[in-house]
């Protein structure tokens, strides 16, 4: 089999990073072409890192660099939607930038104006903040009713991609934690920052009235694996909408204490608050969490328990 080509838009980002790897690291009956797509920084520790790949900067507001990726690379088998606004605060100041990025118009556009266009797999990052979160464990056909610019901006580019786009995935996100990546991102990833202030000492405050289902990151980079395989094997065109998250619902307050159990940290340290009781500058969803069975019947994964995810990533953090 010829190789074939993925892009990866978003790749210096936590999952972009995590996929590239993902990918260096297989070697199975698909031979693959890697290219990525970066905003912010240049990133020769990541072509280091994965050489053969092919780094493209790329202005999602504009469309700006796409051409260059045509003339390069060539038109992409899979293409894989990481990038976005994700933090709701930031949505919430500039909700015409969140948008402009986490809407994909001009990533869109640009895979429609190849002759053949239908033969790309288009696999978009969706967050489970697209759900209202009165409830627990929300399916994929639930309505979409989100409380913040950031989960309005998420439906807004489902609805595009569903509209725009003949051969989809929707991937329904929750948190992704796991290992720190090849080239360390600005944001601070959910388990090392709550081993980091757990092993001060001091007392932390952690919600216990919002709950999500967080996933492990080598499971989404499985989940994308699969769906990739499952295109370029079987040649059938998806519309797939899927939650993808861990299968265990938990607040941030049950985080923390598996984090403090595994490390041995002092669980008094950790200090049970309501979420109400501090002001984020955005409205958050109380409950999203989200039901797999969908995901798991779909393409037969079986994501990670919670603890045996902390436990992995905590063991790799250890070893580095």
């Amino acid at each position: 089999m010829s190789a074939k080509k993925v892009l990866v838009v978003g790749g210096t980002g936590y999952l972009g990073q995590h996929l590239l790897q993902g990918f260096s690291e297989i070697h199975g009956i698909i031979p693959y072409d890697l290219a990525f797509t970066y905003n912010s920084f240049p990133p020769q520790s990541l072509l280091d890192a994965f050489p053969g790949s092919l780094a493209f900067h790329v202005d999602l507001k504009t469309g700006a660099g796409f051409h260059s990726i045509s003339q390069q690379f060539g038109q992409p088998d899979v293409v894989v939607n990481c990038a976005a606004l994700s933090v709701p605060r930031a949505c919430e100041k500039d909700p015409d930038a969140a948008t402009s990025i986490n809407v994909p118009t001009s990533l869109v556009n640009w895979l429609s104006s190849f002759t053949q266009n239908d033969t790309t797999l288009l696999i978009h990052l969706s967050t489970d903040q697209v759900y209202e979160g009165v409830k627990s464990f929300y399916k994929e056909e639930d309505e979409a009713l989100p409380v913040n610019v950031y989960g309005k901006s998420k439906v807004a580019a489902e609805r595009f991609v569903a509209e725009k786009w003949t051969n989809f995935a929707i991937l329904r996100s929750s948190i992704i934690f796991g290992p720190q990546t090849v080239s360390p991102v600005p944001k601070s990833l959910p388990i090392q920052w709550i081993d980091g202030v757990l092993s001060k000492g001091d007392k932390v405050e952690f919600f216990y009235d919002e709950y999500r289902c967080p996933v492990y990151v080598k499971d989404v980079v499985a989940i994308i694996r699969t769906l990739i395989e499952k295109w370029l094997l079987e040649g059938k065109k998806m519309q797939l909408l899927l939650n993808v998250g861990g299968p265990d619902r938990v607040s941030r307050v049950q985080m923390a204490e598996a984090v403090a159990q595994i490390k041995g940290h002092d669980l008094s340290l950790i200090k049970p608050v309501s979420a109400s009781s501090v002001d984020r500058g955005v409205m958050s969803p109380a409950d999203i969490s989200m039901d797999i069975t969908k995901l798991v019947q779909t393409l037969n994964i079986s994501p990670t328990p919670f603890k045996d995810g902390v436990k992995l990533t905590l063991a790799a953090e250890a070893s580095l």
